[in-house]
């Protein structure tokens, strides 16, 4: 994180620069500044003359026409500010709106890696919050910031010009009130440090409660997770709270010392007005613009923070736009089908970057020729899940080679390839929205019929013809409304409608009744007959279908060939595996 002691100027030239595609407004708003300023400063000058010239003569015919002027002036200003705090908003909503798509696409193309070790509440955090304290730049900090600026030059100025002893007088207390200033943004930056930290906490651990509310009411740790809650808002709270009393200090200080401002001029000005060294209208005018002068420097050590608070937030999602674990589309070739011949070449793999001791596969070797199915057996952790995740290019191996149709997997683009490829995962995740747009996954390419043909071959239809509304029925959100097995059955067309040439089943029908299972058994059997497939599964009326079974035992193949061939193997695995789990799962089901 950059020092926030220090105003870091090339983080907000890097902000600055999102700027570019809107500099036209962006323009506009800084002209406006420039023209505001000395306009607002104009009428104090014009009541100044109102009051000497016309009013202490009883000249009515002449204040009359200054009164209009002022009223003229006063209508010009309202205009040009309303032009100008509209298009310095629309300035920040327009960038940060690209900006949160430039995110949300970013975080879309990260490879699973950083999914493992980021929280999700994180990249929320990224995306929303972070995002909109950006957007408080324009708004609040560097235009507004500028407009003050320029408004307190233009005050001084004219002040100086109207009379530099009472101007000297006013500005007497002046350093009371840099001083105060300085404290009260080191107070703020401090607090908004620790609320921007403790929101970023606080979404994580509400995404990861609120997702596993199952598991909480499980295991009845409302409580606990409650007490846990209540010291993470209380933390948030006390930091809101430090900046609060800032505020309730501060303000407060400010009015204070702009009353002695303010006494000192009356004080000084009343003995020189009536020594004539000073005019009525300089005694009227003065208490204006001791107000035009303290009420922006009473706001720019917040806008400051603002600014500088916005400046954090751009540094975090310029971060997270930064992060290299991204999917590296290093390939070309995109056929619009593939033959479906995979093999794996002494391939090694893991999740860290230490192969030599943390490998969850280790010199892994097979070879699946176009409409054959493997089976991938072994215990928990051997790495069944890791190789399909490797197919698809989730995750880049260390060594070796995987190769589909005679072509290294780096050279095929990787949207391409994903096309072609089906994974129906245990765990379903469906989105919110209606059951077509589940199975779709809104492309326009796929039609209403075919997802109805699609259901029909896989047993789905029938059910979801029995959901208010079919298929147009709106699932909750990860389909609480819906049971396990309908979850599965809905991914399984999800799967089967985007018609791929290579099938992966993991533990894809292990939640499914035994009544559903054998509805969608034939179409499987019929999907794999003329795919290449990789099922996952301890099912053995799945395994002993498959053309080839690979047994894995802590990342390495211990075995690969037949259901037979493998049980004739004296002491092995799949032979050991087989008799633990398979016959016992047969004698019970009998």
């Amino acid at each position: 994180m950059a020092d926030t002691q220090k105003f870091n100027f090339s983080l907000f030239r890097q902000v600055m620069r999102m700027v570019k595609p809107y500099q036209r407004v962006f323009w506009l708003t800084v002209f406006l500044t420039l023209i505001l300023s000395p306009l607002a400063v104009l009428r104090p000058k014009l009541i100044e003359k109102m009051v000497d010239d016309y009013i202490i003569p009883a000249d009515v015919s002449g204040l009359t026409i200054m009164a209009c002027i002022i009223l003229g002036t006063l209508i010009l200003e309202v205009v040009l500010r309303y032009f100008f705090l509209y298009h310095a908003d629309w300035l920040g909503q327009a960038t940060i709106r690209d900006l949160r798509i430039k995110v949300f696409n970013h975080i879309t193309s990260l490879n699973l890696k950083y999914f493992d070790k980021t929280p999700i509440g994180q990249s929320s955090t990224r995306t929303i919050n972070d995002i909109e304290a950006i957007n408080t730049i324009f708004s609040e900090g560097s235009v507004t910031i500028l407009a003050d600026l320029v408004t307190i030059f233009a005050v001084l100025a004219v002040m100086f010009l109207t009379s530099w002893k009472l101007t000297f007088v006013v500005l007497s207390v002046f350093p009371l009130l840099i001083w105060g200033s300085y404290q009260f943004k080191e107070s703020v930056r401090k607090s908004y440090e620790n609320v921007r930290n403790h929101i970023a906490t606080m979404n994580s651990f509400l995404q990861e409660r609120i997702s596993g509310m199952r598991i909480v009411q499980i295991f009845n740790a409302e409580k606990r997770e409650g007490e846990k809650f209540r010291k993470i808002n209380h933390d948030y709270t006390g930091a809101n709270l430090k900046a609060i009393f800032a505020y309730a200090i501060f303000f407060p200080v400010v009015d204070i010392i702009s009353a002695l401002s303010l006494g000192l001029m009356v004080w000084y000005g009343a003995g020189e007005m009536l020594q004539g060294r000073v005019t009525e209208g300089m005694m009227i005018t003065f208490p204006l613009y001791i107000s035009m002068l303290y009420r922006p420097i009473r706001m720019l050590a917040d806008k400051f923070n603002t600014l500088q608070m916005g400046l954090i937030a751009a540094e975090r999602v310029f971060k997270l736009l930064e992060t290299k674990d991204i999917v590296q589309n290093t390939g070309t070739l995109a056929p619009e089908k593939l033959r479906g011949d995979l093999a794996f070449e002494n391939v090694w793999f893991s999740y860290s970057d230490n192969i030599d001791t943390d490998a969850v596969l280790r010199d892994v070797s097979f070879k699946i020729n176009h409409g054959e199915t493997l089976a991938i057996v072994g215990s928990t952790g051997s790495g069944k899940t890791t190789i399909i995740s490797l197919l698809n290019r989730f995750y880049e191996i260390q060594k070796g080679h995987i190769r589909i149709d005679g072509h290294d997997l780096h050279e095929y683009d990787v949207f391409a390839l994903r096309r072609r490829v089906a994974v129906v995962l245990q765990d379903v995740f469906l989105f919110s929205g209606s059951v077509m747009e589940n199975i779709t996954l809104r492309d326009p390419n796929i039609s209403e019929a075919q997802v109805i043909e699609a259901a029909k071959m896989i047993g789905a239809h029938k059910f979801i013809k029995k959901l208010p509304d079919g298929y147009h029925y709106q699932v909750m959100e990860r389909g609480a409304t819906l049971s396990m097995g309908q979850r599965q059955l809905i991914s399984f067309v999800r799967a089967l409608v985007f018609n791929p040439d290579i099938l992966i089943l993991d533990e894809a029908t292990s939640s499914i009744d035994p009544e559903s299972e054998a509805v969608i058994q034939h179409a499987i059997e019929k999907l794999i007959a003329r795919r290449t497939s990789i099922i996952i599964a301890h099912r053995l009326s799945t395994i002993r279908r498959a053309t080839n079974i690979l047994v894995l035992d802590k990342g390495e193949v211990q075995e690969f060939g037949p259901h037979e061939e493998l049980l004739e193997i004296e002491n092995g695995k799949y032979r050991a595996l087989y008799e633990k789990q398979f016959l016992t799962a047969a004698s019970l089901a009998a």
